[in-house]
């Protein structure tokens, strides 16, 4: 799959470059697993010679051999001796870049705390004495978001305010979604579309793996992340019990219960078999996997929570390679397809949804979006936008049939919603139906 999107990133990553010429610049390009940070950094520097260096779990003294050898491939013999401490290469390459202008890509840069801890406190010392001197672009990315996070954003971390921009890398938008779905099948229809943002998310190296195998339809997207040696099987696993270590066995348990649309504390509680408050938190907070969604308008300590995941693919995963890992491990394929066909239709639903959400605030056309339901569970309203400057509002009501939506019993939920909330009471919203058909 060719390159798509990123122009805002692309533009930033050249600005920093182009400043870097006469001002060092430590770059940081975090995001979750598969999303593209690699690709990104390597586009950027398009016809610009650099020095990418990949951290690998080895001795230092392997890893400092390999990346002496990508130095001097790349520069020529400017690396002298064998250093057998990352510190070492780390100072000859500051040193390199007060003679010229250099650009480093360091890639799974929190794997050095496998090779040696210290490492992180050796590169910051180096790029506190040296980088008045130096010209160099220093990029860093890493997959493992939270130690990202941890090595640069916490005050007692060795490089903490070390980094000169900080860069999140996000999926794709539902609109470039569309492009990538146009541009290889041009004739796609709204269920292909909404296959590849239920199974994805934007994710991009995984919809690069769908579309390189020509997979346009929800039958043969399920049909390639559900057999033998898919990449997909594992994903989840790989993805995370890094970052849950030691207790990855009770968050796993909890995303599954959310995935399995368990949303409420207590329900998650039931289904875990222990209190969960603290794993919710964390969940949360540290590792970003899931959020905390209240009704719009509602406290922020109001027991009408639920727990969503912010991701659609691991929705996907929880719900059914791990959920069914028993039949996976029979070789079962053809027996878990027909369960996930089975369930599409609740799956695709809620991440219709979700779909239209991140649609309306991609438009920039909306100062306030959310949801609202009682306290009951009677009455809800899927999408409530405002635009606070224009005076603007609409109430939407999202089904994959647009024919199943009755807005006169919108009507009548919006009057419950006013009367619970004291909100928007002089509102004249559009009411909207918004079904497959309007992706």
């Amino acid at each position: 799959m060719r390159f798509f999107d990123r122009a805002r990133e692309l533009a930033d990553l050249k600005e920093i470059r182009e400043r870097s010429e006469s001002v060092a610049q430590f770059t940081v390009v975090t995001g979750r697993r598969r999303v593209g940070k690699t690709s990104l950094v390597v586009k950027s520097l398009e016809g610009e010679e650099y020095v990418y260096l990949f951290v690998e779990r080895k001795s230092e003294k392997d890893l400092c051999e390999t990346f002496v050898r990508e130095i001097n491939e790349k520069l020529g013999e400017v690396v002298f001796g064998t250093p057998e401490r990352i510190e070492d290469v780390f100072l000859a390459l500051m040193k390199i870049a007060s003679t010229r202008h250099l650009n480093v890509v360091i890639d799974e840069f929190q794997e050095f705390r496998k090779v040696n801890p210290s490492i992180f406190s050796s590169i910051q010392k180096t790029w506190d004495m040296h980088k008045d001197s130096a010209r160099i672009n220093l990029i860093v990315t890493g997959s493992v978001n939270t130690l990202m996070v941890r090595l640069f954003r916490n005050k007692r971390a060795a490089l903490y305010g070390r980094e000169t921009a900080f860069m999140v890398v996000e999926p794709f938008a539902t609109s470039v979604l569309k492009e990538i779905l146009s541009a290889y099948h041009p004739r796609y229809k709204a269920e292909d579309l909404l296959a590849l943002w239920t199974f994805t998310g934007g994710v991009a190296k995984y919809v690069e793996l769908l579309v390189d195998s020509r997979c346009w339809t929800r039958d043969a997207m399920i049909k390639e992340m559900i057999r033998a040696n898919s990449l997909f099987l594992d994903e989840g696993r790989a993805m995370l019990v890094e970052e849950f270590d030691r207790e990855y066995g009770v968050y796993f348990s909890v995303l599954c219960a959310i995935a399995r649309g368990r949303t409420t504390r207590n329900e998650i509680e039931q289904t875990v078999g222990r209190q969960v408050g603290g794993y919710l938190a964390r969940l949360e907070e540290d590792y970003a996997l899931i959020r905390k969604r209240h009704p719009i308008f509602a406290k922020v300590a109001a027991k009408t929570a639920r727990y969503e995941l912010n991701d659609n693919f691991l929705v996907f995963w929880f719900r059914f390679m791990y959920r069914y890992s028993y039949i996976l491990e029979l070789k079962g394929y053809e027996q878990l397809r027909e369960i996930v066909r089975r369930d599409y239709p609740v799956l695709s639903g809620h991440a219709l949804e979700q779909y239209f959400k991140h649609q309306l605030a991609e438009s920039g056309q909306w100062t306030r979006i959310g949801g609202w339901w009682d306290r009951k569970g009677e009455n809800e309203l899927d999408i409530l936008a405002e635009n606070e400057l224009t005076g603007t509002y609409a109430v939407c009501e999202v089904k994959r049939q647009g024919s199943k939506i009755d807005l006169n019993v919108v009507a009548d939920k919006f009057a419950a919603f006013r009367k619970a909330t004291g909100k928007w009471l002089k509102a004249k919203p559009r009411f909207l139906a918004l079904s497959m058909s309007d992706m």
